[in-house]
């Protein structure tokens, strides 16, 4: 057992190896026999795959270079879709057009015409709800910057390529569209609707209208739902009614919900735990009915659990996934459903659950389909998992999750506390579960402990939990966060001196914040982080335009507010260095955020470091960017904290 400092133990687990190891996988869907789904390829450009177990291991379906990733809504969601023998449609990244892939490796053939401009027109939530097409939520955008968006079916034999008037517009009139459910007898159309300044989560309405000869929609009926409450994924189960998941009870739960709009919601088995979440990408599941109409559901508090549901007896049974603590849905068929998981010592990756026995669903078979990693780092340098609840202000819960250094080759010297990085997750509205992650462990491993925090305005606990932040944005998830920190300094976990802060999106506004407003953390890094608050208001995308109305207030009422929040107007407060990682190709928060705290730090004479990285949008996928980030951010605890993390190229800071 070699004795060093914190932060300089060597660690096998190399930024190179995150970056061409990893390989995030999503989307799995069954296709013949055979399972495909899609896969993030940093070695490639950062480009996304569709992929299936082949005769010679796993292979591509669709060839490089070409990029299945939709930017409806930005984050997009349902990029591709195919048929039971093999035939795909995907929406391309580059020009946001429909191709059709007729086998695999193929040449994909266009489906939709080319935008004015490339990316212009897009489509998202891919699916065959009807032959020989492909329906859709289609988002289009003006030359004069206006946004229209509606639920389109596209013709799979081509004829669109070159004539617009071949994409037939099923339903409109709404800012934003959803999930839309044919019923059974094909006679009704039902999808969720939402409008500025409401997010998703926020409230949204099931809406269910008549499907003409034609094919198009007629006059809508709102079913369930307000600007209060959020309702998702409708699910039809007969033809008269429909499952529908509304968090009215404070919780997402399912009711059954008559078309008729007669009869008020009647909710299905209620419990204090959410059947739901935050729907930042479309054609997320929280549900699958299956064919004796019980229902499989993934439950929230906290962490996940996958459960049956038995609508009659109003019954859950836990199935047993071992320390599986995020579960999501995907398709289920013929006794197999496919799962998207992670637990504390299990990595990320695609899952066959085979129910062995239709009586007794809670006894199945979990097969491994498709790893986010290559390999699987030995568990002597992975960290231990703790389920941490911290006492935070004015009497609140604050929950983390907790990793200590861990390295089975190192221990420190007698009486060293190890250093602290706090993990702000994005969103805001979103949260984290213990997980077996090698960027955690890239740290941990090296000496240096990482709490990840569920601050207030996280998802997962219920609406009032997430609604903590309401108007808070800046505050409370600052006071959790230092709540956290504080709280393992004061139980000698942590090294009170040496706590650092880092996050990305919404998670770069708390460091950023924390950092400007707080003398507690002695650095922080921030990835594509919000610091300015009306301009990104201004130039941000269309879906989150209005988020602000929630986390703030409504603009012009609330600009004195919006302004004494905004980091970038409060760098008198900061008095440490400040790592800023931005993509230059960003359209959620554009690099003139970054460059804004950036001047500012330059103008108070603070160290500081800025690494813009060209072709990169809202979030990291190049192999190179990957790396470069990492090591930066490493190298620059580092400085900060007095220690040399080994193999790294020192990170050059701007100082005064």
């Amino acid at each position: 057992m070699t004795v060093a400092p914190y932060g300089s133990w060597r660690s096998p687990i190399s930024a190179t190896s995150l970056a061409t190891g990893g390989h995030a996988v999503g989307g799995a869907r069954f296709v013949g026999e055979d399972v495909w789904w899609l896969e993030a390829r940093p070695e490639e450009s950062g480009r996304y795959a569709i992929r299936r177990h082949g005769q010679h291991g796993v292979e591509d379906v669709l060839p490089a270079p070409w990029n299945a990733r939709t930017r409806v809504h930005e984050y997009g969601g349902g990029a591709w879709t195919a048929t039971p023998d093999g035939i795909v449609v995907f929406a391309e990244f580059g020009d946001q057009r429909l191709y059709r892939l007729d086998e695999p490796g193929g040449t994909p053939v266009p489906l939709t015409p080319e935008p004015p401009e490339p990316g212009a027109w897009r489509y998202g939530e891919l699916a065959f709800l009807r032959v020989g097409e492909v329906w859709c939520v289609r988002e289009r955008h003006a030359a004069d910057g206006t946004i229209t968006r509606d639920i389109a079916a596209v013709p799979v034999d081509g004829s669109a390529a070159a004539d617009d008037s071949r994409v037939r517009s099923v339903v409109a009139g709404s800012r934003f569209l959803a999930a839309p459910r044919i019923s059974p007898d094909g006679r009704r159309l039902a999808w969720i609707a939402w409008e500025h300044p409401q997010l998703p989560w926020d409230g949204t309405e099931l809406r269910v209208a008549e499907l003409g000869a034609d094919g198009v929609a007629g006059e809508a009926r709102t079913l369930l739902g307000s600007t209060t409450e959020s309702v998702l994924q409708p699910e039809w189960r007969d033809t008269s009614s429909l499952y529908a998941l509304t968090d009215r009870t404070g919780f997402w739960n399912l009711h059954v919900v008559g078309v008729d709009g007669d009869a008020a919601p009647v909710p299905v088995a209620p419990v204090a735990a959410d059947i739901g979440g935050p729907l930042w990408q479309l054609g997320a599941r929280w549900y699958a009915v299956l064919p004796d109409d019980r229902l499989l559901v993934v439950r929230t508090v906290g962490t996940d659990t996958l459960a049956v549901l038995d609508p009659g007896a109003g019954t859950y049974a836990d199935v047993d996934l071992g320390d599986h603590t995020t579960v999501q849905l995907g398709p289920y068929r013929d006794g197999t459903v496919l799962l998207t998981t992670h637990g504390a010592r299990t990595p990320s990756g695609i899952r066959r659950f085979d129910l062995t026995d239709l009586t007794d669903l809670t006894d199945g078979v979990t097969t491994d389909v498709r790893l986010a990693v290559d390999e699987v780092p030995d568990d002597a340098y992975l960290p231990l998992a703790e389920q941490h609840t911290f006492a935070g202000e004015a009497g609140r819960e604050v929950h983390a999750v907790v990793y200590r250094p861990r390295n089975a080759g190192y221990e420190a010297p007698a009486g060293e506390r190890p250093p602290f990085v706090a993990f702000v997750h994005g969103g805001p509205t979103a949260h984290v579960t213990p997980m077996l992650s090698p960027s955690v462990a890239y740290y941990t491993s090296r000496g240096i402990g990482v709490v990840d925090v569920n601050y207030g305005g996280s998802t997962g606990y219920g609406r009032a939990y997430r609604e903590q932040l309401r108007g808070q944005w800046g505050v409370v998830d600052v006071e959790d966060t230092v709540s956290a920190v504080r709280g393992l300094a004061d139980a000698g976990i942590a090294d009170g001196a040496r706590l650092g802060i880092e996050g990305g999106s919404a998670g770069g506004w708390t460091v950023l914040s924390a950092l400007t407003t707080t003398d507690v953390f002695a650095c922080g890094v921030s990835h594509f982080g919000v610091a300015e608050l009306v301009r990104f208001a201004q130039e941000t995308h269309d879906f989150e335009s209005r988020y602000l109305d929630g986390l703030v207030g409504p603009l012009p009422e609330a600009r004195e507010l919006y302004d004494q929040r905004a980091p970038v107007n409060n760098v008198e407060g900061l008095s440490c260095p400040v790592l800023l990682l931005q993509g230059l190709d960003d359209p959620i928060v554009p690099p003139s955020q970054a460059e804004r705290f950036r001047d500012a730090m330059i103008a108070k004479g603070l160290p500081h470091a800025y690494r813009a990285y060209e072709g990169e949008s809202h979030g990291f996928r190049r192999r190179e960017t990957i790396v470069d980030a990492r090591e930066s951010a490493l190298s620059f605890y580092g400085q900060v904290f007095g220690f040399e993390p080994p193999d790294v190229p020192a990170l050059e800071l701007t100082r005064p």
